[in-house]
C-alpha cells in the first residue's frame, strides 16, 4: 500500500524502483536511531546505467542533473527498504553528490539540482536540506553522478 509520498511519486510521473542491489560489501540504507544513511546511489535504471563518462565532456551538465534525479528517486527507495514506507521521512537532513567531471567542468552544483528539485517536489519542505557538490575524477562503474542521503524519520517511525 502507498502512502502520501509515494501517491506523490506517482502523481509526478515516476515510479518507485526496486532497489539497486549492492556492487560490493555494504547495505544500500542503514537506520541509526532516528536517521537513515543511505549508501552512494547510481542512476541506475532496470539494472543498468543509461549513459557513463565525464560530466563536461561525454555527459552533458543537462543530462547529468536528469541522472542526479535518477539517483535521487533510488535513495528514496532504499529509503524504503528500511522503514517500510516514505511517509516516515521528517525531513531530508543531508545530501552528499558527487560527479565525475571533466577536468575544467565547474558546475557540480547545477548537477545536484536535479536531485534536490526532485526532493523538493516530492517531499515538500521536508525535503529541503544541508548539501556537499564535490566533483571527482570517475565513480563506480564510470557512472556521471552518485548521490547519497540522510534522512531524519518521524517519531513515530
Amino acid at each position: 500500500m502507498s502512502g502520501v509520498v509515494e501517491a506523490r511519486i506517482a502523481e509526478l510521473g515516476l515510479t518507485l524502483p526496486e532497489v539497486v542491489p549492492p556492487l560490493a560489501t555494504y547495505q544500500p540504507a542503514v537506520r541509526s536511531g532516528s536517521y537513515v544513511y543511505t549508501a552512494g546511489q547510481l542512476p541506475m535504471v532496470q539494472g543498468k546505467l543509461p549513459l557513463t563518462g565525464k560530466v563536461g565532456a561525454e555527459v552533458s551538465a543537462e543530462q547529468a542533473k536528469e541522472l542526479a534525479a535518477t539517483c535521487a528517486l533510488n535513495a528514496l527507495a532504499a529509503v524504503k527498504s528500511v522503514v517500510g514506507d516514505l511517509d516516515k521521512i521528517a525531513r531530508v537532513v543531508k545530501v552528499v553528490g558527487f560527479v565525475a567531471s571533466a577536468p575544467d567542468f565547474t558546475a557540480q552544483p547545477g548537477v545536484l539540482n536535479g536531485a534536490s528539485e526532485l526532493l523538493g517536489e516530492i517531499l515538500g519542505e521536508k525535503g529541503v536540506h544541508a548539501r556537499s557538490a564535490v566533483g571527482v575524477a570517475v565513480l563506480p562503474l564510470d557512472a556521471p553522478v552518485e548521490i547519497e542521503i540522510q534522512v531524519e524519520l518521524t517519531a513515530s517511525a
